[in-house]
């Protein structure tokens, strides 16, 4: 057998596992156009500015993380405050005052949250990442909380959205359910119950799974992941790969963070480090300092991504990749960038999605 030969792929060898995130499918479902942008076109399209209420967000977060790895006798509603104030982000507001006047109302979100807490109650993780694999997908993304009850798991995750919610929000969520499944296989103990805490209400919607309900949304995600999967895959055979940085490696890759949402609702608003990576595919959160708040052109300010617009892509891959217009266009961290959403979505100012 030649060289050539061996290199062929062998017919019935099986295909390589699709590696993503809840947030990448979830990208996937909601529009594919923004899926594209998020996770395909490199260099990534830049974004428009960074929102507000994904700063309270990935503050609020960072600070309930932070509070947990305390020692114990300082897990005080006092620590959680200096927490927040220390690590407050300042992204996306109108100006100081009202960054401050959120930095009043977290501060007492935290604090009264935490107060309900019992601090010697050690969870099985803290931001802990999970991951687990199906014959189509190798599938992974971070739990804000995993605590352990009695002989099983729990998947806490923080909301600080003003959305008030509902136990279908629990009951339905793809992301929670496959967490509980990662969260069962990597730790060998059953995992079934998924909650959500919104601070901002003091709720904790819960919702207890059964393995068929589990099963079905693993079902579920394996759809989504063959769909997206195929459509990477004509991406790639379609589109030339893009030039690498002098010592980077080229990467179309998932982002690191729990993956994607490129653009987040109010309601949805659950971000955790804002203009996290060159990738920017954290999960809600803000992505100014990745894609360029002003939308200027190149040789902008110092440090400041150059503007860069989508990949230019044949007529076959646009319509592979077709926008989803909506309200949610609104939000959308690419919207400058696609005329469908413009035209069916008002324009938000960065600090609209604030609960005023």
């Amino acid at each position: 057998m030649s060289a050539v030969q061996g290199q062929l792929p062998l017919e019935g060898m099986p295909r390589r596992l699709y590696s993503c995130t809840p947030s990448r499918l979830n990208a996937w479902l909601d529009c594919r156009r923004r899926y594209r942008f998020s996770y395909l076109d490199r260099p990534q399209p830049s974004k428009g500015p960074a929102w507000a209420h994904n700063s309270v967000g990935a503050s609020v977060h960072n600070a309930l993380a932070g509070w947990w790895r305390e020692p114990y006798e300082r897990r005080s509603p006092l620590t959680a405050a200096i927490l927040l104030t220390n690590g407050w982000i300042t992204e996306g507001f109108r100006d100081a005052e009202q960054s401050a006047h959120w930095l009043g109302r977290a501060r007492d979100l935290v604090s009264g949250y935490v107060a309900t807490l019992d601090p010697t109650d050690d969870p099985v993780g803290v931001e802990r990442t999970v991951a687990t694999r199906t014959k189509v997908m190798a599938l992974s993304g971070r739990i804000d909380r995993l605590d352990r009850r009695g002989d099983e798991l729990v998947v806490v995750d923080y909301k600080t959205g003003r959305r008030p919610l509902t136990q279908d929000d629990a009951r339905s969520s793809l992301a929670l359910a496959v967490y509980a499944v990662a969260a069962s296989t990597m730790m060998r103990t059953p995992c079934r119950t998924v909650e959500l805490h919104h601070l901002p209400t003091g709720e904790i919607l819960e919702w207890r799974h059964t393995e068929e309900s589990l099963e079905r949304h693993l079902r579920r995600a394996e759809e989504l992941a063959t769909e997206a999967s195929a459509a990477d895959e004509r991406y790639r055979a379609v589109m030339p790969a893009p030039a690498r940085a002098p010592g980077r490696t080229a990467s179309r890759g998932d982002g690191s963070r729990g993956g994607g949402s490129s653009g987040s609702a109010p309601a949805a608003a659950s971000g955790r480090t804002p203009g996290a990576a060159a990738g920017g595919t954290s999960g809600g959160a803000p992505g100014a300092a990745v894609g360029g708040a002003s939308g200027g052109a190149a040789g902008g300010a110092p440090g400041e991504r150059p503007f860069v617009g989508p990949a230019a892509v044949p007529d076959e891959i646009d319509a592979l990749f077709p926008p989803n217009p909506g309200p949610i266009c609104s939000w959308c961290d690419f919207r400058r960038h696609c005329p469908e959403g413009r035209s069916v979505a008002p324009d938000r100012r960065p600090w609209d999605g604030l609960a005023e």
